[in-house]
């Protein structure tokens, strides 16, 4: 019957069409042994099937002509797999369209994006700063926690009003739990101070969070966040105030007299000297509570 229907139906002009079909058209159902793959690639036929396809095909291959035993190789695949009826069949790719898709998809993307960031509010202040001016606090808020975003800022301490003294200060906070900024300017004009994740207090031990950092106007602005390598962020008593610490140095240390100061590299914030000698002294002190 095959030979029948390839001497009557197939011509050599039809077999470019038929490897179309067979080299471009693969079985989606999982149920078929056979699969057609690409062109210049192998079938893979069960060990049944090739020995059905070698029976079939073996007695016509000596008396066909040209690429005739080809066709019969196609059509027996064809008929075998038509057995089939729920076998479906799925575009492949040619060689072109895969060496098309395997090229890089050109980017639409601009060369120089726009990044936008969340709107920038500007902090409503309860007071009048004489450290900072409105350009230095609208570089200095984006810094602090998102939890602090758009709470006003309440000046609590400042020594132009109360006095120096780190005693003042604590009483001035001590009925306080949010977050405070403590600002200072030395006697040279330099502007530095640490954010401090809760209120300034009397502590036997460090205390506070990695919210806690420094910064300095150098005059450009730094910040210096938490690294990691320690927990010393805040601790304080009568006699003097420290923030951030390692190795027996402070990032920021007062006297209880709010006179003197130092600043050293810590290995709590990895900062630089906030002042530009590490022994400074005291101009103006600011706290200021952020709730």
């Amino acid at each position: 019957m095959v030979g029948n229907l390839l001497f009557s139906k197939v011509l050599d002009k039809d077999l470019s069409q038929l490897f179309y079909l067979t080299t471009h058209y693969v079985p989606c159902a999982s149920t078929t042994p056979y699969r057609f793959e690409a062109i210049e690639r192998p079938w893979t036929v069960s060990q049944k099937a090739s020995r059905q396809l070698a029976d079939t095909c073996s007695p016509l291959s000596d008396s066909l002509p040209g690429n005739s035993t080809a066709a019969v190789v196609v059509l027996w695949m064809i008929t075998e797999n038509m057995k089939t009826p729920r076998c479906r069949y799925t575009r492949l790719p040619n060689l072109l369209e895969e060496a098309l898709s395997s090229e890089p998809e050109e980017s639409t993307e601009p060369e120089n994006p726009v990044w936008t960031s969340t709107e920038f509010h500007e902090p409503v202040l309860n007071g009048q700063s004489n450290i900072l001016h409105l350009e230095e606090i609208q570089k200095l808020a984006p810094h602090l926690p998102l939890r602090v975003t758009g709470h006003p800022w309440n000046l609590i301490y400042y020594t132009a009003r109360d006095g120096f003294s780190l005693k003042t200060m604590y009483r001035s906070m001590s009925d306080l739990a949010s977050p405070v900024l403590l600002i200072i300017r030395d006697t040279e004009g330099q502007i530095f101070g640490a954010f401090s994740s809760t209120a300034i207090h009397v502590s036997s031990c460090f205390y506070g969070n990695g919210e806690t950092f420094l910064f300095s106007f150098t005059p450009q602005l730094k910040v210096f966040k938490w690294t990691g390598k320690n927990t010393f962020f805040m601790k304080g008593d009568a006699d003097s105030l420290a923030i951030g610490g390692g190795s027996g140095k402070f990032g920021l240390w007062l006297d209880g007299d709010l006179n003197h100061g130092g600043s050293q590299p810590c290995e709590t914030f990895n900062n630089e000297t906030l002042s530009p000698k590490e022994e400074f002294l005291i101009r103006d002190l600011e706290v200021w509570a952020l709730s």
